[in-house]
This record gives structure tokens, C-alpha cells and sequence, in this order.
């Protein structure tokens, strides 16, 4: 299986960076992880990931501050990211297209809809 797509995983709670890197790495993509949001903006610039799985509720920044960042950077802003946020009202739809986010899952979000969208973007 070749591991030339990567997957930037921006997450915080444990238990869905262990659902979502298991699926993701089990379909073939090379998964890497930021557990905040600066961290996210750090890794983006550092390993020009192919997709970016942005969580909204972040610690010391919030996703959509890094997605902003992001998005800013002439380096990074090619980037596809997917927000996934529980707060799955219009309004954080509304604010995640703002922002620059190119897709949206709204969580509990199944493993299988996670591929999905990915493949969306960047394929199998």
C-alpha cells in the first residue's frame, strides 16, 4: 500500500485521533497529528500535508483561528481542510466557508463519512 497522501489530523481528544488515524491509515494515507492549534499552523508549514482534518475546539488556538492562518500563507493555503466541529449549526457552516475551510463534517462523525471526504479531495 503506498503512503504518498498525507493527512494532517489537528485533534485534541484522544479517543477520535485514535478512531480517525486508524481509518485513515487503514485506507492508505500517511497520518500525522497536532494536538492544538498552534501546532496544527506549525505542522502545515513544516510538512505540507495534502489535507488537513481541522477540530474547531481547540486548546491555545482555536481551529478556526489556525484554519485563518492557514489559509493566510502563501506556502499552505493550497491546503484542503476539513472542519469537523460538534457544533454542527449553520452558523459554524456559515463560519467554517469564512474562515477558508473547504469542507465541513459535523461530529458524532462516522470513520466511513471521514474517508469519504477525504478522498473528496485528495483521493484514494
Amino acid at each position: 500500500m503506498n503512503k504518498d497522501k498525507t493527512v494532517l489530523l489537528v485533534e485534541d481528544n484522544e479517543d477520535n485521533l485514535i478512531v480517525y488515524r486508524t481509518i485513515l491509515d487503514h485506507v492508505g494515507y500517511r497520518v500525522i497529528e497536532a494536538r492544538d492549534g498552534e501546532e496544527g499552523v506549525a505542522r502545515a508549514r513544516a510538512d505540507k500535508p495534502d489535507l488537513i482534518l481541522m477540530d474547531v475546539s481547540l486548546p491555545k488556538m482555536d481551529g478556526w483561528e489556525a484554519t485563518r492562518r492557514i489559509k493566510a500563507d502563501e506556502d499552505t493555503r493550497q491546503i484542503p481542510i476539513i472542519a469537523v466541529t460538534a457544533h454542527a449549526l449553520d452558523d459554524d457552516r456559515e463560519k467554517a466557508t469564512q474562515v477558508g475551510c473547504d469542507g465541513y463534517l459535523a461530529k458524532p462523525v462516522a470513520p466511513r463519512r471521514v474517508v469519504e471526504e477525504v478522498e473528496r479531495f485528495i483521493g484514494k
